[in-house]
Protein backbone atom coordinates (compact mmCIF):
# COMPACT_ATOMS: atom_id res chain seq x y z
CA UNK A 1 0.00 0.00 0.00
CA UNK A 2 1.00 3.38 -1.21
CA UNK A 3 1.34 5.68 2.23
CA UNK A 4 1.50 9.49 1.86
CA UNK A 5 2.80 10.50 5.99
CA UNK A 6 2.47 14.41 6.26
CA UNK A 7 4.48 15.09 9.23
CA UNK A 8 3.16 18.59 11.36
CA UNK A 9 5.43 20.94 13.18
CA UNK A 10 5.21 20.22 16.50
CA UNK A 11 7.65 18.63 19.10
CA UNK A 12 5.60 15.28 19.00
CA UNK A 13 7.07 14.84 15.75
CA UNK A 14 9.31 12.67 16.95
CA UNK A 15 7.34 9.88 17.72
CA UNK A 16 5.83 10.07 13.95
CA UNK A 17 9.45 8.33 13.61
CA UNK A 18 8.12 5.33 15.64
CA UNK A 19 4.95 5.18 13.00
CA UNK A 20 6.60 5.30 10.14
CA UNK A 21 9.01 2.43 11.60
CA UNK A 22 5.43 0.64 11.99
CA UNK A 23 4.17 0.98 8.38
CA UNK A 24 6.94 -0.05 6.98
CA UNK A 25 7.36 -2.82 9.03
CA UNK A 26 4.06 -3.80 7.90
CA UNK A 27 5.24 -3.70 4.09
CA UNK A 28 4.00 -0.47 3.00
CA UNK A 29 5.73 2.16 0.39
CA UNK A 30 6.03 5.52 2.84
CA UNK A 31 6.42 9.05 1.38
CA UNK A 32 7.40 11.72 3.92
CA UNK A 33 6.02 15.07 3.53
CA UNK A 34 6.77 16.81 6.32
CA UNK A 35 5.93 20.83 6.65
CA UNK A 36 9.16 23.17 6.45
CA UNK A 37 7.94 24.11 10.13
CA UNK A 38 8.71 20.10 11.05
CA UNK A 39 12.09 20.28 9.76
CA UNK A 40 13.34 22.66 12.71
CA UNK A 41 12.13 19.56 15.14
CA UNK A 42 13.24 16.60 12.54
CA UNK A 43 15.52 16.67 9.80
CA UNK A 44 14.53 15.37 6.37
CA UNK A 45 17.67 13.06 6.44
CA UNK A 46 15.56 11.07 9.26
CA UNK A 47 12.35 10.84 6.89
CA UNK A 48 14.64 9.82 4.05
CA UNK A 49 16.77 7.08 5.96
CA UNK A 50 13.56 5.64 7.86
CA UNK A 51 10.94 5.52 4.67
CA UNK A 52 13.59 4.67 1.99
CA UNK A 53 12.39 7.55 -0.28
CA UNK A 54 13.23 11.20 -1.29
CA UNK A 55 11.27 13.65 0.81
CA UNK A 56 10.45 17.24 0.00
CA UNK A 57 7.91 19.18 1.16
CA UNK A 58 8.31 22.05 -2.08
CA UNK A 59 6.25 21.76 -5.23
CA UNK A 60 9.18 23.10 -6.85
CA UNK A 61 10.99 20.05 -6.40
CA UNK A 62 11.02 17.12 -9.40
CA UNK A 63 8.00 19.73 -11.07
CA UNK A 64 8.59 17.10 -13.74
CA UNK A 65 7.22 14.38 -11.90
CA UNK A 66 4.08 16.80 -11.03
CA UNK A 67 4.89 15.53 -7.09
CA UNK A 68 1.54 18.23 -6.14
CA UNK A 69 -0.70 16.55 -7.99
CA UNK A 70 0.69 12.72 -8.61
CA UNK A 71 1.33 11.95 -4.66
CA UNK A 72 -2.26 12.53 -4.04
CA UNK A 73 -3.48 10.89 -6.88
CA UNK A 74 -1.06 7.97 -6.13
CA UNK A 75 -1.85 7.61 -1.98
CA UNK A 76 -3.68 4.68 -0.99
CA UNK A 77 -3.76 6.13 1.98
CA UNK A 78 -2.56 10.21 3.54
CA UNK A 79 -2.03 10.30 7.58
CA UNK A 80 -1.09 13.67 9.13
CA UNK A 81 0.84 13.14 12.25
CA UNK A 82 1.08 15.88 14.49
CA UNK A 83 -2.09 17.46 12.33
CA UNK A 84 -1.12 20.58 14.57
CA UNK A 85 -3.86 23.50 15.06
CA UNK A 86 -2.36 25.37 12.21
CA UNK A 87 -2.46 22.37 9.62
CA UNK A 88 -6.13 21.14 11.02
CA UNK A 89 -7.05 25.03 10.06
CA UNK A 90 -5.33 24.76 6.69
CA UNK A 91 -6.82 21.99 5.39
CA UNK A 92 -10.09 23.02 6.71
CA UNK A 93 -9.87 25.73 4.55
CA UNK A 94 -8.63 24.53 1.53
CA UNK A 95 -5.37 26.11 1.40
CA UNK A 96 -2.54 25.26 -0.85
CA UNK A 97 0.80 26.48 0.18
CA UNK A 98 3.23 23.68 0.50
CA UNK A 99 3.51 20.18 -0.66
CA UNK A 100 1.59 18.79 2.17
CA UNK A 101 -1.47 20.82 1.73
CA UNK A 102 -1.46 20.12 -2.14
CA UNK A 103 -1.49 16.66 -1.54
CA UNK A 104 -4.34 17.05 0.83
CA UNK A 105 -6.32 18.44 -1.76
CA UNK A 106 -5.66 15.95 -4.27
CA UNK A 107 -5.69 12.84 -2.04
CA UNK A 108 -8.42 10.61 -3.81
CA UNK A 109 -8.28 7.69 -0.64
CA UNK A 110 -8.88 8.12 2.83
CA UNK A 111 -7.59 11.18 5.01
CA UNK A 112 -6.57 10.59 8.47
CA UNK A 113 -5.79 13.34 10.86
CA UNK A 114 -3.57 12.86 14.51
CA UNK A 115 -4.00 16.08 16.62
CA UNK A 116 -1.26 17.42 18.61
CA UNK A 117 -0.81 20.60 20.19
CA UNK A 118 -1.66 22.21 23.72
CA UNK A 119 -5.92 21.58 25.38
CA UNK A 120 -6.28 25.42 25.13
CA UNK A 121 -6.12 25.00 21.30
CA UNK A 122 -7.54 21.95 21.05
CA UNK A 123 -10.48 22.63 22.36
CA UNK A 124 -10.86 26.54 20.97
CA UNK A 125 -13.94 27.26 19.10
CA UNK A 126 -12.34 27.77 16.01
CA UNK A 127 -10.34 24.51 16.40
CA UNK A 128 -13.19 21.88 17.29
CA UNK A 129 -15.41 23.91 14.22
CA UNK A 130 -12.00 22.78 11.58
CA UNK A 131 -12.48 19.13 12.70
CA UNK A 132 -16.08 19.19 12.49
CA UNK A 133 -15.73 20.45 8.76
CA UNK A 134 -12.68 17.74 7.95
CA UNK A 135 -15.17 15.15 9.84
CA UNK A 136 -18.25 16.28 7.80
CA UNK A 137 -16.00 15.84 4.21
CA UNK A 138 -14.88 12.39 5.08
CA UNK A 139 -11.55 13.08 6.48
CA UNK A 140 -10.57 10.89 9.90
CA UNK A 141 -9.94 13.40 12.71
CA UNK A 142 -8.79 11.07 15.69
CA UNK A 143 -9.36 12.65 19.55
CA UNK A 144 -5.97 13.48 21.06
CA UNK A 145 -4.86 11.37 23.73
CA UNK A 146 -4.84 13.35 27.87
CA UNK A 147 -1.68 13.36 29.84
CA UNK A 148 1.80 15.46 30.12
CA UNK A 149 2.17 18.43 28.08
CA UNK A 150 5.70 19.76 26.53
CA UNK A 151 5.58 22.35 29.20
CA UNK A 152 4.25 22.08 32.97
CA UNK A 153 0.80 21.45 31.73
CA UNK A 154 -1.95 18.00 31.46
CA UNK A 155 -4.81 17.90 29.78
CA UNK A 156 -6.41 16.69 26.22
CA UNK A 157 -4.02 17.39 23.13
CA UNK A 158 -1.29 14.89 23.48
CA UNK A 159 0.02 12.98 20.37
CA UNK A 160 -2.33 9.40 20.24
CA UNK A 161 0.24 6.62 20.53
CA UNK A 162 2.29 4.97 17.27
CA UNK A 163 0.55 1.93 17.70
CA UNK A 164 -2.84 3.47 18.22
CA UNK A 165 -2.27 6.09 15.05
CA UNK A 166 -1.55 2.69 13.01
CA UNK A 167 -4.25 0.88 13.85
CA UNK A 168 -7.10 3.59 13.20
CA UNK A 169 -5.18 4.08 9.89
CA UNK A 170 -5.61 0.04 8.90
CA UNK A 171 -9.40 0.34 10.45
CA UNK A 172 -9.92 3.47 7.99
CA UNK A 173 -8.15 1.40 4.55
CA UNK A 174 -10.79 -1.70 5.59
CA UNK A 175 -13.24 0.50 5.57
CA UNK A 176 -13.90 0.16 9.35
CA UNK A 177 -15.66 3.03 10.85
CA UNK A 178 -15.10 2.45 14.58
CA UNK A 179 -11.35 3.83 14.70
CA UNK A 180 -13.05 7.44 15.56
CA UNK A 181 -14.84 5.92 18.51
CA UNK A 182 -12.49 4.96 21.33
CA UNK A 183 -15.00 3.39 23.80
CA UNK A 184 -16.71 1.35 20.79
CA UNK A 185 -18.23 -2.10 22.05
CA UNK A 186 -17.47 -1.11 25.65
CA UNK A 187 -20.40 -0.71 28.23
CA UNK A 188 -19.89 2.01 30.65
CA UNK A 189 -22.15 2.71 33.87
CA UNK A 190 -22.20 6.68 35.20
CA UNK A 191 -24.01 7.01 38.28
CA UNK A 192 -25.43 10.82 38.93
CA UNK A 193 -27.02 13.13 40.87
CA UNK A 194 -27.74 13.80 43.95
CA UNK A 195 -29.17 10.69 46.51
CA UNK A 196 -32.60 11.91 49.25
CA UNK A 197 -32.52 9.92 52.46
CA UNK A 198 -36.24 10.23 53.64
CA UNK A 199 -36.93 11.18 57.04
CA UNK A 200 -40.69 11.09 56.80
CA UNK A 201 -43.34 11.04 53.75
CA UNK A 202 -42.80 14.45 53.33
CA UNK A 203 -39.19 15.43 54.08
CA UNK A 204 -35.56 14.06 53.32
CA UNK A 205 -31.31 15.03 53.77
CA UNK A 206 -30.78 16.00 50.40
CA UNK A 207 -27.18 17.70 48.67
CA UNK A 208 -27.34 20.27 46.18
CA UNK A 209 -26.57 18.10 43.31
CA UNK A 210 -27.77 19.32 40.19
CA UNK A 211 -26.89 15.98 38.02
CA UNK A 212 -25.14 18.29 35.09
CA UNK A 213 -22.01 16.33 35.27
CA UNK A 214 -22.89 12.99 35.52
CA UNK A 215 -24.89 14.00 32.22
CA UNK A 216 -22.46 15.19 30.77
CA UNK A 217 -20.10 11.99 31.55
CA UNK A 218 -22.95 10.02 29.66
CA UNK A 219 -23.24 12.47 26.95
CA UNK A 220 -19.37 12.33 26.21
CA UNK A 221 -19.26 8.52 27.15
CA UNK A 222 -22.01 7.77 24.54
CA UNK A 223 -20.22 10.48 21.92
CA UNK A 224 -17.27 8.33 22.37
CA UNK A 225 -19.08 4.95 20.92
CA UNK A 226 -20.08 2.97 24.67
CA UNK A 227 -23.38 1.67 25.32
CA UNK A 228 -23.75 3.84 28.40
CA UNK A 229 -26.44 2.97 31.63
CA UNK A 230 -26.94 6.05 33.75
CA UNK A 231 -27.78 5.32 37.03
CA UNK A 232 -29.90 8.54 37.87
CA UNK A 233 -30.64 10.00 41.60
CA UNK A 234 -32.34 13.37 41.61
CA UNK A 235 -31.41 15.51 39.15
CA UNK A 236 -32.23 19.14 38.02
CA UNK A 237 -31.41 18.44 34.44
CA UNK A 238 -33.25 15.52 32.26
CA UNK A 239 -31.42 12.43 30.76
CA UNK A 240 -29.59 12.37 27.74
CA UNK A 241 -31.06 10.59 24.84
CA UNK A 242 -29.59 7.45 23.64
CA UNK A 243 -28.72 5.66 27.02
CA UNK A 244 -30.06 3.17 29.49
CA UNK A 245 -31.84 5.33 32.51
CA UNK A 246 -31.97 3.36 35.73
CA UNK A 247 -33.89 5.90 38.51
CA UNK A 248 -32.29 5.57 42.36
CA UNK A 249 -33.50 7.51 45.18
CA UNK A 250 -31.68 6.63 48.36
CA UNK A 251 -28.02 5.22 48.88
CA UNK A 252 -29.13 1.90 49.59
CA UNK A 253 -31.00 1.97 45.81
CA UNK A 254 -28.40 3.55 43.97
CA UNK A 255 -25.84 0.75 46.00
CA UNK A 256 -28.17 -2.14 45.02
CA UNK A 257 -28.29 -0.99 41.06
CA UNK A 258 -24.69 -0.37 41.04
CA UNK A 259 -23.07 -3.56 41.93
CA UNK A 260 -26.17 -4.75 39.25
CA UNK A 261 -24.91 -2.75 36.66
CA UNK A 262 -20.75 -2.95 37.41
CA UNK A 263 -21.20 -6.81 36.52
CA UNK A 264 -21.86 -6.51 33.54
CA UNK A 265 -19.71 -2.93 32.47
CA UNK A 266 -16.38 -2.44 31.24
CA UNK A 267 -15.65 1.50 32.87
CA UNK A 268 -17.80 2.07 35.93
CA UNK A 269 -17.96 6.26 37.09
CA UNK A 270 -19.58 7.09 40.37
CA UNK A 271 -20.06 10.82 39.48
CA UNK A 272 -23.37 10.78 41.75
CA UNK A 273 -23.20 12.61 45.58
CA UNK A 274 -24.46 9.65 47.73
CA UNK A 275 -25.09 10.70 51.17
CA UNK A 276 -22.79 9.49 53.63
CA UNK A 277 -25.67 9.22 56.55
CA UNK A 278 -29.10 8.03 56.17
CA UNK A 279 -31.59 8.48 59.39
CA UNK A 280 -31.43 5.36 61.50
CA UNK A 281 -35.36 5.42 61.60
CA UNK A 282 -38.11 6.69 58.89
CA UNK A 283 -41.56 8.16 60.27
CA UNK A 284 -44.35 6.72 58.78
CA UNK A 285 -45.84 9.75 59.17
CA UNK A 286 -45.08 13.49 59.20
CA UNK A 287 -43.01 14.79 61.71
CA UNK A 288 -45.12 16.75 63.43
CA UNK A 289 -43.75 20.29 65.14
CA UNK A 290 -45.68 20.45 68.46
CA UNK A 291 -45.24 23.19 71.13
CA UNK A 292 -45.69 21.08 73.85
CA UNK A 293 -43.21 18.61 72.85
CA UNK A 294 -39.16 18.81 73.07
CA UNK A 295 -37.30 19.11 69.82
CA UNK A 296 -36.86 15.94 68.06
CA UNK A 297 -33.59 13.96 67.51
CA UNK A 298 -32.54 12.94 64.36
CA UNK A 299 -29.66 9.52 64.87
CA UNK A 300 -27.58 9.21 61.92
CA UNK A 301 -26.18 5.67 60.49
CA UNK A 302 -23.17 5.55 58.04
CA UNK A 303 -24.30 4.32 54.40
CA UNK A 304 -22.21 1.95 52.19
CA UNK A 305 -19.41 2.57 51.21
CA UNK A 306 -20.76 1.80 47.80
CA UNK A 307 -17.06 2.88 45.56
CA UNK A 308 -15.24 0.48 47.51
CA UNK A 309 -17.56 -2.14 47.07
CA UNK A 310 -17.70 -2.10 43.71
CA UNK A 311 -13.79 -2.06 43.99
CA UNK A 312 -13.96 -5.49 46.20
CA UNK A 313 -16.29 -7.01 43.66
CA UNK A 314 -14.32 -6.24 40.70
CA UNK A 315 -11.39 -7.90 42.57
CA UNK A 316 -13.32 -11.04 43.81
CA UNK A 317 -13.28 -11.62 39.75
CA UNK A 318 -17.87 -10.57 39.82
CA UNK A 319 -16.99 -8.18 36.94
CA UNK A 320 -15.43 -8.18 33.36
CA UNK A 321 -11.29 -8.78 32.93
CA UNK A 322 -9.77 -5.10 33.36
CA UNK A 323 -12.56 -3.07 34.12
CA UNK A 324 -12.13 0.55 35.25
CA UNK A 325 -13.50 1.95 38.38
CA UNK A 326 -13.46 5.76 38.76
CA UNK A 327 -14.59 7.71 41.64
CA UNK A 328 -15.55 11.22 42.21
CA UNK A 329 -14.32 12.94 45.32
CA UNK A 330 -16.11 16.75 46.00
CA UNK A 331 -13.88 18.20 48.91
CA UNK A 332 -13.44 20.94 51.25
CA UNK A 333 -10.66 21.78 53.36
CA UNK A 334 -10.95 22.04 56.94
CA UNK A 335 -8.05 22.65 59.99
CA UNK A 336 -6.91 18.86 59.59
CA UNK A 337 -5.58 19.20 55.61
CA UNK A 338 -6.37 20.67 51.90
CA UNK A 339 -8.81 19.30 49.36
CA UNK A 340 -5.70 17.17 47.60
CA UNK A 341 -4.96 15.32 50.66
CA UNK A 342 -8.06 14.20 51.16
CA UNK A 343 -8.46 13.28 47.93
CA UNK A 344 -4.88 11.29 47.99
CA UNK A 345 -6.13 9.64 50.21
CA UNK A 346 -9.55 8.93 49.55
CA UNK A 347 -7.54 7.37 45.90
CA UNK A 348 -6.04 5.01 48.00
CA UNK A 349 -8.36 4.02 50.74
CA UNK A 350 -11.11 3.17 47.95
CA UNK A 351 -8.95 1.75 45.86
CA UNK A 352 -10.48 3.12 42.84
CA UNK A 353 -8.54 3.26 39.27
CA UNK A 354 -8.67 7.08 38.45
CA UNK A 355 -10.16 9.51 40.95
CA UNK A 356 -11.61 12.85 39.63
CA UNK A 357 -11.08 15.80 42.70
CA UNK A 358 -13.05 19.10 42.73
CA UNK A 359 -13.33 21.68 45.30
CA UNK A 360 -17.43 22.29 46.41
CA UNK A 361 -18.76 24.39 48.25
CA UNK A 362 -22.01 26.79 48.28
CA UNK A 363 -20.71 28.57 44.83
CA UNK A 364 -18.75 26.20 43.39
CA UNK A 365 -19.59 22.98 41.34
CA UNK A 366 -23.38 21.96 42.53
CA UNK A 367 -25.77 23.80 40.24
CA UNK A 368 -23.01 25.64 37.59
CA UNK A 369 -22.08 25.07 34.34
CA UNK A 370 -18.51 25.03 35.08
CA UNK A 371 -16.23 23.18 36.42
CA UNK A 372 -12.28 22.45 37.25
CA UNK A 373 -10.93 19.09 38.49
CA UNK A 374 -8.21 17.24 38.75
CA UNK A 375 -7.74 13.59 37.69
CA UNK A 376 -5.69 11.25 40.76
CA UNK A 377 -4.30 8.25 39.18
CA UNK A 378 -4.08 4.75 41.78
CA UNK A 379 -1.13 3.67 39.25
CA UNK A 380 0.71 7.30 40.45
CA UNK A 381 1.17 9.10 37.48
CA UNK A 382 1.10 12.61 37.66
CA UNK A 383 -2.86 14.39 38.10
CA UNK A 384 -4.22 16.09 35.02
CA UNK A 385 -6.41 18.98 35.22
CA UNK A 386 -9.26 19.99 33.35
CA UNK A 387 -11.20 22.85 33.64
CA UNK A 388 -13.85 24.69 31.20
CA UNK A 389 -17.80 23.41 30.87
CA UNK A 390 -19.17 20.62 32.27
CA UNK A 391 -18.83 19.17 28.57
CA UNK A 392 -15.43 19.98 28.03
CA UNK A 393 -14.40 18.58 31.23
CA UNK A 394 -16.34 15.23 30.52
CA UNK A 395 -14.80 15.08 27.50
CA UNK A 396 -11.41 15.54 29.27
CA UNK A 397 -12.39 12.72 31.31
CA UNK A 398 -13.31 10.30 29.05
CA UNK A 399 -10.46 11.03 27.09
CA UNK A 400 -8.76 9.89 30.09
CA UNK A 401 -10.77 6.69 30.34
CA UNK A 402 -10.55 5.90 26.83
CA UNK A 403 -6.55 5.73 26.60
CA UNK A 404 -6.17 4.35 29.68
CA UNK A 405 -8.33 1.20 28.69
CA UNK A 406 -6.24 1.19 25.38
CA UNK A 407 -3.44 0.80 28.24
CA UNK A 408 -1.89 4.09 26.64
CA UNK A 409 1.23 5.21 28.18
CA UNK A 410 1.22 8.83 30.31
CA UNK A 411 4.55 9.33 31.54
Amino acid sequence: MRIVLGVGGGIAAYKVASLLRLFTEAGHDVTVIPTEASTRFIGTATWEALSGNPVSNSVFDDVHLVNHVRLGHEADLVVVAPATADLLAKAATGQAGDLLTNTLLMAHGPVLFAPAMHTEMWQHAATRANVETLRSRGAAVLEPASGRLTGADSGPGRLPEPQVIFDAAMALVHGQSDYQLPLAGRTVTISAGGTREPLDPVRFLGNRSSGKQGVALAVAARNAGATVRLLAAHMDVPPPAGVEVVRVETALQLREAALDAAARSDVVIMSAAVADFRPAEVSDTKIKKRDDAADPVITLVRNPDILHELVEQRNAGAAPAGQLIVGFAAETGDSQGDVRSYAEAKLQRKGCDLLVVNHVGTDKVFGQDANSVVILSRSGSEPQEAAGTKTEVSEAIISRISFELNHVSFN
